[in-house]
């Protein structure tokens, strides 16, 4: 069965850090973008960051740009999001999520798994 499981979050203050991972089972992990995306109370779930198979390609929102960084593994299977100068408005839900389509995606649409949680925090 496929699975998709994050991990790390939690609450921190105002410019602090955290990681958040992921860890993708029960389907073919090398062949799938990977991305980051996160939901508040309220608001749609919007895209983060995200990365192709091959890690050669990256995405970041906007509002993300130099202070959050992407990666993964393929050997483990993992994803990672390395998030830096935290704000207030990073503050949401976050979902780990793999797209198996033929090209590099960032579109929410194209993403076929999804993984629930971690919860990020940030307080002033």
């Amino acid at each position: 069965a496929v699975d998709v499981v994050g991990s790390g979050g939690g609450q921190v203050q105002t410019g602090g850090s955290l990681k958040l991972s992921c860890v993708g089972s029960g389907f073919r992990y090398r062949g799938h973008s990977m991305g980051w995306y996160r939901q508040s109370p309220g608001k749609e779930r919007e895209v983060v960051s995200c990365i192709s198979w091959s890690g050669t390609s990256t995405f970041y929102t906007d509002s993300v740009k130099g202070r959050f960084t992407i990666s993964r593994d393929n050997a483990k299977n993992t994803l990672d999001l390395q998030m830096n100068h935290l704000k207030p408005e990073d503050t949401a839900m976050y979902f780990c999520a793999a797209a198996g389509g033929t090209g590099f995606t960032s579109t929410l649409e194209e993403y076929d798994y999804w993984g629930q949680g971690p919860q990020v925090t940030v307080s002033n």
